[in-house]
C-alpha cells in the first residue's frame, strides 16, 4: 500500500475539519457544514456531467482507478536494468534462442513478448515497432483514467458554482425576510465549498498519482524495450549497462549495475 496516498487524503480532511472546528466548534460541524440539497447539486451534478463526458465503460473503469493510487506499483528500474544485463550476458554466451527459457519464468508481459519476438527472429525495426504500439494502447488507457479525474476535477467546483447562483437565486426572491438573509447566504456558498473540496483534496491528487504512476511505467518499458533491441543488435553488456542507466537520476546509477563482464 502506498502510505503516502493515503495519509495525504486523511490529513486533507482532517486539516479541513480542524479549520471548522476551530471557527464553528465541533457542535456546529453537522449543523452548519452538513446540507443535503447542496450535496445533491455539487456531487450529483459533478458526477453526471462527468458521466456525459464518457462512455459507461470508461466511466466505471474511471471509479474503479480510485483504488490505484493507495497501491504502491512494483516499479522498479534499477532491477529491471540488471535484469536486463543478465540477460544480456546469457544471449552474449549462449546465443539468443536461449533466451526463450528464460522468458517462459517472467511475469513482465510486455518483457515476455519482446524476448519472444527476438527470440523468433523477428526484424529489429519491427519489434520496436510492435512494443511501442502496445506502449501507446497502454498510455491511451491509463490517460482515459487520468481523464476522467481531471474532467470530475473540472465539473466540482462548476457545479459548487451552479448551486451557489441557485441559492442566491432563491435568497434575493425572499429578501423581504431579512432574518433569513445571512443563513440562506451561508447555504448558497455549502455548494462551492463542496465543488472545492471534491476537486482539491480528491480528484486533482488522484490524478497527479495516476500521472506519476504512469510516467514511472513509460519510462520503465521504455528501458525494456531500449534494452532487448540492444541484446538483439549483439551490444556488448557493459555498453548495454551504460546505456540503460542513463534513464536513471544520478544517485541511482550506482545500485543499477549488473554483472556486465561478458566475453569481449
Amino acid at each position: 500500500m502506498d502510505i503516502a496516498s493515503l495519509l495525504g487524503i486523511i490529513l486533507c480532511f482532517v486539516m479541513m475539519i480542524f479549520g471548522i472546528w476551530n471557527g464553528a466548534g465541533i457542535e456546529n460541524l453537522v449543523k452548519e457544514y452538513a446540507d443535503v440539497p447542496s450535496a445533491i447539486i455539487t456531487f450529483g451534478g459533478a458526477f453526471a456531467a462527468t458521466l456525459t463526458s464518457h462512455s459507461l465503460a470508461d466511466y466505471i473503469n474511471g471509479l474503479k482507478s480510485f483504488t490505484l493510487v493507495f497501491k504502491a506499483p512494483a516499479l522498479n528500474t534499477t532491477e529491471m536494468i540488471r535484469k536486463i544485463i543478465d540477460l544480456s550476458n546469457v544471449a552474449r554466451k549462449e546465443g539468443l534462442l536461449s533466451l526463450e527459457e528464460a522468458a517462459s519464468d517472467m511475469d513482465d508481459a510486455f518483457l515476455k513478448k519482446g524476448i519472444l519476438l527476438m527470440v523468433d527472429g523477428t526484424d529489429p525495426e519491427l519489434v520496436r515497432a510492435i512494443m511501442e504500439t502496445e506502449l501507446v494502447s497502454i498510455e491511451g488507457r491509463h490517460k482515459t483514467c487520468i481523464g476522467f479525474w481531471d474532467t470530475l476535477g473540472a465539473m466540482g467546483p462548476a457545479w459548487g458554482m451552479i448551486g451557489t447562483l441557485i441559492g442566491l437565486v432563491d435568497m434575493l426572491y425572499h429578501m423581504d425576510n431579512v432574518a433569513t438573509l445571512g443563513p440562506a447566504m451561508a447555504v448558497a456558498l455549502i455548494t462551492t465549498f463542496y465543488g472545492s473540496v471534491l476537486a482539491n483534496a480528491i480528484c486533482i491528487p488522484v490524478s497527479n498519482k495516476l500521472k506519476a504512476d504512469n510516467e514511472a511505467e513509460m519510462m520503465l518499458k521504455e528501458v525494456m524495450i531500449e534494452g532487448l533491441l540492444s541484446i538483439q543488435a549483439g551490444e556488448n553488456p557493459r555498453v548495454i549497462e551504460e546505456k540503460l542507466k542513463s534513464f536513471l537520476s544520478p544517485k541511482d546509477r550506482e545500485s543499477a549495475g549488473g554483472d556486465a563482464g561478458g566475453e569481449e
